[in-house]
């Protein structure tokens, strides 16, 4: 009887593709104040340690079924404040709907995400999710600088009439002007 020594061993590997432009997107949103970026996936704990090693992300919980992943999104809440989530799946569906904000992906999303999340963005460019989040802080920027304005102009045009130094027609007009600052000021947001 001859045995043969020799042995062949095969190893496969099969993952989903990383965006290109990831970890670029990942390294804008750390720039922009985001504290910390978290994946949540439902593949094995290798396939997902090697990708967010390869993007930059700081913290990974794999193997979840989409309830874990909703069930880790509230305890991330709970523990760090305001989450937003990115997801373009029907596994994200559920998750979508339990952070401060959703957020999905539009154009490879499904209908079932896209219809949970606050927020469709209509392309699969992660760029696109810095714009938009470097977008909502100056809107948010300027509702707060019009919100202060317009309670200044109100709080002297209160008191001045109260006082005696303006009398109802100039305190109205006054009042109306300051409202076509606070519409002109809000139209910034039209600029890109």
């Amino acid at each position: 009887m001859v045995v043969d020594a020799t042995a062949a061993w095969l190893l496969l590997g099969i993952r989903d593709n990383v965006r290109p432009n990831a970890a670029s997107a990942i390294r804008a949103m750390h720039e922009s104040g985001v504290r910390k970026v978290v994946m949540l996936m439902g593949d094995n704990g290798r396939t997902s340690n090697t990708t967010a090693l390869e993007v930059g992300i700081d913290h990974v919980y794999a193997d979840l079924k989409p309830e874990d992943k909703a069930r880790m999104l509230r305890e991330l809440t709970d523990r760090e404040g305001h989450v937003a989530l990115v997801g373009d799946g029907v596994n994200d569906a559920p998750a979508l709907a339990e952070p401060k904000v959703g957020i999905a992906m539009g154009a490879a999303g499904t209908d079932l995400a896209l219809e949970t999340a606050d927020v469709a963005l209509m392309a699969d460019d992660l760029d696109k999710l810095v714009y938009a989040l470097q977008l909502a802080r100056r809107n948010q920027r300027v509702v707060r600088q019009n919100l202060g304005f317009s309670i200044l102009v109100i709080g002297v045009l209160v008191v001045g009439a109260l006082a005696g130094e303006f009398t109802l027609p100039i305190a109205v007009l006054a009042h109306e002007i300051s409202e076509f600052v606070v519409i002109g000021s809000g139209l910034r947001m039209l600029r890109a």
